[in-house]
């Protein structure tokens, strides 16, 4: 009953009502084998407790019953996270599938529904780890390269604009894509420490800009941003360090969720940064290590560092005056180019991301952006 119900809301939501919603509102009156489940903004603790007291059968009735609210719901196991978000990829295919060949819709609709089947159903792979899926609007998701649960550092990749469902992994230019850039991270991290029990996450897990506009020249997006990764980062599984790798508008995210973040956020990493909403690292009010790197032929350099009337995003995070530690990016290409393979950015991320402080290379060619760390800080 608990699934049939579940699976009624979700497949044919009433009026027009997003997958997501219509799931929500199922899940607020579900029980499971007659108690109730919590609810859908409870505390992670409070979920991880409650699924701690199920069996797997338990945990499986509800991943299928209620897909796009376990998979996205932080406290539950990642394996009954990523059961969930198979499903929800899955039924969330077969509604763009209904949508593709709806002919009172535009051409243009029809279009956009084929291209969402074609990634859900690509994101719905056997052996794909995604930890958060919801359909709603442009589509937020997230995915995990490595043992979530055995992890002793766990890096998480924070994209910038122009970040939705559908530009999560491309094939094309595939290393500017969220995808990318955690494969790309997570191989570097192995090979530069293959005894290392690591874990990637590419989160596009919030709503993010599109295109260089009014949505990116402010913070409101990357405050609501913010309120996101902090949960994300307090809810991970286990003890495991967190270093956190923000990309461009990403890096303005980061800035504004710094002063939340828990104390396992021990790095804040940005590169191609337009500012953090802070005039130095001080001003970010973390405990983390803040690293910062751009390319010369980086054009997020022409942008004015500033922050005037709500507009820009402050001081620049690769100046001197802002204090962070730099690191060198001098074979990356372009703004897009730092998690490519090979370069020396990702190389540096890398290291940051198991702890190998005492090989990255500076900025400056000296060892000024490794003092104060431990070069035999590794897992």
């Amino acid at each position: 009953m608990l699934a049939t119900t579940g699976w009624t809301a979700v497949h044919r939501p009433e009026n027009g009502t997003p997958m997501r919603a219509a799931a929500l509102a199922a899940w607020a009156s579900a029980r499971i084998d007659g108690r109730p489940v919590p609810s859908a903004d409870a505390p992670a603790r409070t979920v991880a407790r409650f699924f701690r007291g199920l069996d797997g059968a338990q945990r499986a009735r509800l991943a299928d019953g209620y897909p796009l609210v376990v998979g996205n719901l932080d406290g539950v196991p990642a394996a009954t996270r990523y059961r969930a978000n198979r499903l929800g990829l899955e039924r969330a295919g077969q509604v763009e599938d209904a949508r593709s060949r709806d002919v009172a819709l535009t051409p243009a609709d029809r279009s956009a529904a084929v291209r969402r089947l074609h990634r859900f159903a690509s994101l719905a792979e056997p052996g794909r780890q995604i930890f958060a899926f919801d359909p709603t609007g442009g589509g937020r998701v997230a995915e995990v390269f490595g043992d979530l649960d055995e992890a002793r550092r766990i890096s998480v990749i924070v994209p910038g604009v122009d970040t939705d469902v559908l530009t999560f992994e491309r094939t094309q230019r595939r290393f500017t894509a969220p995808v990318g850039m955690a494969e790309s991270l997570y191989e570097a991290q192995r090979a530069a420490t293959p005894d290392s029990r690591t874990a990637v996450i590419a989160w596009a897990g919030y709503t993010a800009p599109t295109g260089v506009g009014m949505d990116a020249a402010t913070g409101r997006m990357a405050m609501d941003g913010a309120v996101l990764l902090r949960a994300l980062t307090v809810a991970l599984p286990g003890d495991s360090s967190v270093a956190l790798f923000c990309h461009s508008y990403g890096s303005v995210v980061c800035g504004v969720a710094a002063h939340e973040l828990p104390a396992r956020v021990t790095d804040v990493v940005v590169a191609g940064s337009p500012g953090m909403r802070a005039e130095n690292v001080a001003g970010l009010h973390t405990s983390a290590r803040v690293w910062a790197t751009r390319d010369q032929g980086d054009w997020i350099a022409d942008v004015p560092h500033l922050e005037v009337g709500g507009l820009g995003h402050g001081a620049d995070p690769v100046s001197p005056e802002f204090g962070a530690r730099l690191l060198s990016s001098v074979t990356a290409k372009s703004h897009t180019g730092y998690f490519a393979p090979g370069t020396d950015s990702v190389d540096n991320f890398a290291k940051i991301g198991t702890g190998a402080f005492g090989s990255v290379v500076c900025a400056s060619g000296d060892d000024a952006c490794r003092r104060g760390t431990s070069g035999a800080d590794q897992d």
